[in-house]
């Protein structure tokens, strides 16, 4: 999809919730220079925070958020997943178009509730899976889906980004499903992706040390393996996605694509959606439900 140049009328008012590192250095900048969408008001639990992005955007700082809500045609949601599952429900529930970080909650049953509040009142939704909005990963994915016969894959995401302090006050990522729930979407989006939808987890293993195994079955007959973690100090962090099978072996080594130019990108595509009613994309609050449900298993099955 491609957003086309809009007026000042027509541009989406956008709230943003949060006001942390990724609030300030993806979504303000990303929503105020997008030709689409105008950021006109901020919240967070930090009202001098909330203060200092609204200020660079000339943006309204919101008195809580019910008054955002009232106020915009979108909301973009930057807060950890427990607390964006609740207030995302809210926002969908009054009607409300949804840009929702991955994971979409820290439990199955908070995601299914906000996903069919989504879906009843007919919203258009993205999460915030920025590989895929990365060219050369779409490109990546078009060819391997030009090529049938895959009958396996894995896909490898490690990073030390709990090593430092970046994240330090980031308690769920910090807690014993945090990696998992941090960039287990990502990777089993794009194994998915590549290889057809995940049925089911065969197995899963974390390691004292916060390092997950899973076993994955997809659709197709094809099986795959990812291996994630936080605790890895590796730089740059690996993120490797690999399939083989009859046409041979394929591997992805990252994108090179900043998660700035992906937002951008994933803003056209929102943009486009709520303009034209067409509310189904791939990368929509379904596909957070999806990977949310096999993140479910994983976790189920390492602690059984």
């Amino acid at each position: 999809m491609e957003a086309r140049e809009q007026t000042t009328d027509q541009q989406l008012r956008v709230g943003l919730i949060g006001a942390g590192h990724w609030a300030g250095a993806v979504h303000a900048p990303g929503i105020a220079n997008h030709p689409g969408t105008r950021l006109t008001s901020v919240w967070a639990r930090r009202p001098a925070a909330a203060a200092e992005i609204a200020g660079l955007y000339c943006a309204e700082v919101a008195d809580d958020p019910a008054a955002l809500f009232d106020s915009v045609d979108a909301v973009a949601f930057a807060v950890p997943p427990d607390v964006q599952a609740e207030l995302a429900e809210s926002a969908a529930r009054r009607g409300r178009h949804l840009i929702l970080e991955k994971p979409l909650a820290t439990s199955l049953a908070a995601a299914e509730r906000l996903a069919d509040a989504a879906y009843d009142n007919d919203l258009a939704t993205l999460v915030l899976l920025t590989r895929r909005f990365a060219p050369d990963v779409r490109s990546w994915l078009g060819e391997i889906a030009e090529l049938p016969g895959w009958q396996g894959g894995s896909v490898r995401w490690l990073s030390g980004g709990l090593l430092n302090d970046r994240f330090a006050g980031s308690r769920w990522r910090h807690a014993e499903d945090g990696g998992l729930l941090d960039i287990g979407p990502h990777a089993v989006d794009l194994i998915d992706a590549a290889l057809g939808p995940v049925t089911g987890v065969a197995a899963a293993h974390r390691t004292p040390a916060g390092l997950w195994q899973l076993v994955l079955e997809h659709q197709s007959g094809a099986s795959s393996t990812a291996s994630l973690s936080l605790h890895t100090p590796v730089r740059p962090s690996i993120n490797e996605l690999t399939v083989f099978g009859e046409h041979g072996h394929r591997e992805f080594r990252g994108t090179t694509m900043e998660p700035a130019t992906s937002y951008a990108a994933l803003l056209d595509d929102f943009v486009a959606m709520v303009h034209s009613g067409l509310h189904e994309h791939p990368c929509d609050v379904r596909r957070g439900l999806h990977l949310q449900r096999i993140l479910a298993s994983a976790r189920e099955l390492a602690h059984a």
